[in-house]
């Protein structure tokens, strides 16, 4: 019997901001096909009549929204180096695509995406009342339930939204940091928040954490972590 095939699996951390932010998921995901092949990184490729690379990606960003805490997971046929990746990779990428952080992890764990409880957003408000805009949040988390509708179907927001907090900065400008629910069948989403609060925004929704289950804990209620550290 012949053995499994060795590959090296890397958890990529990237940034997409700028006009980038405006191209769909598939439309990401070949831009990072085109940047490894650029970039002479040994990419590797599933098995079958129509191989395809390795790339897997936590959890798609929305069209229009900004991160600088995207994962993906990313096979090779050969070891590389973290430094020989991110090199390579700043080489070849386009403007507002940018890896910032490669981690070796074990090649037959538990899929990205299945790993993923929870997400983490930061938006500015056109709303420059700082009381009005907290006695909404607070009044909204007193609700038991936030029916919102979704694809012709309802559903309760609230227990998706772990968190709610409003922010203002120096300059007098209001945002609001949201942690939601980020699991098959239950995601919470930002644009869903702002609609229930009946505020408007300015500028970009921004993703500033993307939390994962530990890999040994999975499907347990034992704790989260944050990946690319």
């Amino acid at each position: 019997m012949s053995l499994p095939e060795v590959q090296f699996r890397y958890r990529v951390r990237f940034s997409k901001t700028g006009p980038i932010r405006f191209i769909g998921h598939l439309d990401l995901q070949r831009n990072f096909e085109r940047v490894i092949r650029r970039a002479k990184l040994p990419l590797a490729y599933s098995k079958g009549f129509h191989p395809r690379p390795k790339i897997q990606f936590a959890q798609p960003l929305p069209l229009g929204f900004s991160s600088e805490t995207e994962l993906l997971d990313v096979w090779f046929s050969e070891s590389v180096s973290v430094s020989r990746l991110i090199d390579g990779f700043a080489a070849a990428a386009p403007s507002g695509l940018r890896l910032l952080e490669a981690t070796l992890v074990a090649q037959y764990g538990t899929s990205l995406p299945a790993l993923v409880c929870a997400s983490q957003y930061r938006f500015a408000l056109e709303n420059k009342n700082l009381s009005d805009v907290q006695q909404k949040v607070s009044d909204l988390l007193a609700q038991e339930k936030i029916i919102r509708e979704r694809r012709k179907k309802q559903y309760n927001l609230r227990p998706l939204i772990e968190s709610l907090e409003v922010e203002e900065d120096e300059n007098g400008q209001i945002y609001l940091k949201t942690r939601l629910t980020a699991k098959e069948g239950a995601t919470g989403r930002p644009e869903e928040v702002l609609a229930a609060l009946d505020e408007t925004r300015t500028g970009p929704y921004y993703r500033l954490a993307i939390y994962l289950e530990d890999e040994k804990a999975k499907g347990e209620e034992t704790g989260e972590g944050q990946t690319g550290s």
